[in-house]
């Protein structure tokens, strides 16, 4: 399905192509059935919707189950983002948040180097977009992004990847020396080193018009002394702000002491937690499909944050204490349950309870995730079922690949599109080699293995009528001539890329842009690469493209 969209400057118009996770490598059976049809999967996902014109009839449901201090809420909330530099459209909203009527669209993601791969912006995007649609239906509506400071994978965020001017991969990565192992991203402070890895993407980086207002953008957000989770979420809203995001930092002390509720019930509630995702997963598992998040027995569904900072799991223990996972600390269940009232900040949900925190603490209409998320909440129903709270929706964020003017001449010129890079670099060549290379030798090789074959076969009808045996000989020869025949074709169209060097040189700039690593581009790829070559009309674009109806993976030929 293709569709076209005008949008500024110069009334650009961008076509884009709608393609279905069915036909994109390493999507989930899960994942790619809910795309499909969310309504089949009911009894894994109790509140999924077939449209999202079905969100107006939850909002009800919503208010009538949240009870947090909207006040309160907002009152963190203004704090927070006022010292991110958050703009009018972000304090309107929050004002907004105030009344009683609001409601939320929420998505999240860890606190990436430079905002991490572009899909943390297209997450963000699409509550903005939600919120946005759900206001032009008379609805009260706000976006919020839940900035996942609390994650302690610091080795998983610290890294950036941009097209550098030579056409290849650049990889940025702010130093180890940031992070002690296991304390939550939204605890770590950038040191000197930052500057460096700044100076690192800005020389890697082509110089354009656009140049000078990515470095403005990085260093107000990334600089010494600033937190890695406020780093991260300043950038957002340096790109985003305009669209009135709210951020949302889970570390925040007022936020903690909102979600302490949640906390108690759900320690009071571990083990019919534990017990009730363990038999979802068995029902997943029977049902042909995978659980996203391994649920052994001795799970537990919080963390810790320990006395020196660091985020520490925790495991039930068979005579029924808490123990501090890989240590001999232990606690038991009142100690964790007073720890949960009177210093929740200590306290942090895991994967599956998370979602649960996020809806309790926010009015929330629909969360916005990736394929993984989407996977997951299939089992986090569970707790939502146990909790006694309503589970809230997802839907599949926007997923985009971006394809560049000079890469759409390439694709053009060779007749490809993003399905057929699928296949991989070597059948791609081959088909180039074939039909546009070499094409005279491509027959040449065709005509003799056509004879070949004709000529096998006569043999064939010989030997049966002299001797079998010397028949299933050659059988086994015919192979090993016909995988000689292939393996010298091979040859042949590597020799012909390397004689071409413009061939292999846009077959490398094609696979580097469209697909990195083998991947699709959003999940590798970082914004700063495109606003360096677009400027902020970058984003205008990508919002402009968002179509939340379709369920697909969109390409956008600029």
């Amino acid at each position: 399905m293709k569709q076209d969209s005008a949008c500024a400057p110069g009334n650009l118009t961008l076509q884009t192509t709608s393609l279905p996770f069915s036909e994109i490598p390493e999507q989930s059976r899960l994942f790619v059935r809910y795309q499909q049809d969310p309504l089949s999967l009911k009894r894994f996902y109790p509140s999924a919707v077939g449209s999202n014109s079905e969100l107006l009839s939850r909002i009800p449901e919503v208010l009538a189950n949240y009870k947090t201090d909207r006040r309160a809420l907002c009152d963190a909330l203004e704090r927070i983002n006022k010292g991110l530099g958050a703009g009018e459209k972000t304090l309107s909203n929050i004002d907004l948040l105030r009344e009683t009527d609001c409601v939320v669209t929420v998505t999240g993601q860890q606190a990436g180097l430079f905002t991490g791969p572009l899909y943390t912006i297209y997450k963000a995007l699409s509550a903005i977009k939600m919120a946005e649609n759900l206001r032009t239906q008379g609805r009260s509506a706000v976006p919020i992004f839940w900035a996942a400071t609390e994650d302690h994978d610091f080795d998983e965020v610290s890294k950036a990847f941009v097209i550098g001017a030579d056409g290849t991969i650049t990889e940025m990565k702010a130093g180890r020396q940031h992070a002690a192992e296991g304390v939550p991203v939204g605890s770590v402070r950038l040191d000197e080193s930052i500057r460096e890895t700044i100076d690192e993407l800005l020389e890697a980086l082509p110089k354009t018009e656009f140049t000078p207002l990515v470095r403005s953008l990085i260093e107000k957000s990334w600089s010494p002394g600033t937190g890695y989770g406020e780093a991260f979420s300043r950038l957002l809203l340096l790109l985003l702000g305009e669209y009135g995001l709210i951020i949302f930092d889970p570390l925040d002390p007022a936020l903690k002491e909102l979600s302490a509720p949640i906390y108690v019930e759900a320690l009071k509630r571990s083990d019919e937690i534990v017990a009730a995702l363990r038999d979802r997963d068995l029902e997943l598992t029977e049902a042909g499909y995978h659980s996203q998040v391994l649920i052994t027995e001795d799970y537990f569904p919080l963390f810790l944050h320990a006395e020196d900072g660091t985020r520490q799991a925790l495991r039930r223990t068979s005579d029924g204490k808490i123990r501090v996972k890989d240590t001999k600390a232990e606690y038991s269940a009142d100690q964790l349950l007073e720890i949960a009232k009177s210093h929740p900040a200590r306290l942090s949900p895991t994967v599956v309870l998370r979602p649960v925190v996020q809806d309790y603490v926010l009015p929330t209409i629909c969360y916005f995730g990736g394929g993984a998320e989407i996977a997951y909440f299939a089992q986090n129903s569970e707790v939502y079922r146990v909790l006694k709270r309503p589970a809230t929706p997802i839907l599949h964020r926007q997923s985009f690949t971006v394809v560049e003017a000079r890469h759409g001449r390439i694709l053009e010129k060779y007749c490809l599109d993003l399905k057929t890079l699928f296949e991989g670099r070597e059948p791609v060549t081959t088909r180039i080699v074939e039909e546009f290379v070499s094409p005279e030798t491509a027959r040449t090789f065709a005509d003799v293995e056509e004879k070949i074959d004709t000529e096998l076969n006569r043999l064939d009808q010989a030997l049966s009528q002299l001797d079998p045996t010397l028949a299933a000989n050659l059988a086994t020869r015919r192979r090993k001539i016909i995988y000689h025949i292939a393996a010298l074709r091979k040859k042949s169209h590597s020799a012909a890329v390397t004689k071409n060097q413009i061939v292999l040189r846009q077959l490398d700039t094609l696979f580097t842009a469209l697909l990195p690593g083998g991947h699709l581009q959003e999940r590798t790829l970082n914004v700063l690469g495109f606003l360096n070559a677009h400027g902020l009309y970058f984003i205008d674009w990508i919002y402009d493209a968002v179509d939340l109806e379709d369920r697909g993976h969109r390409v956008i030929n600029l």
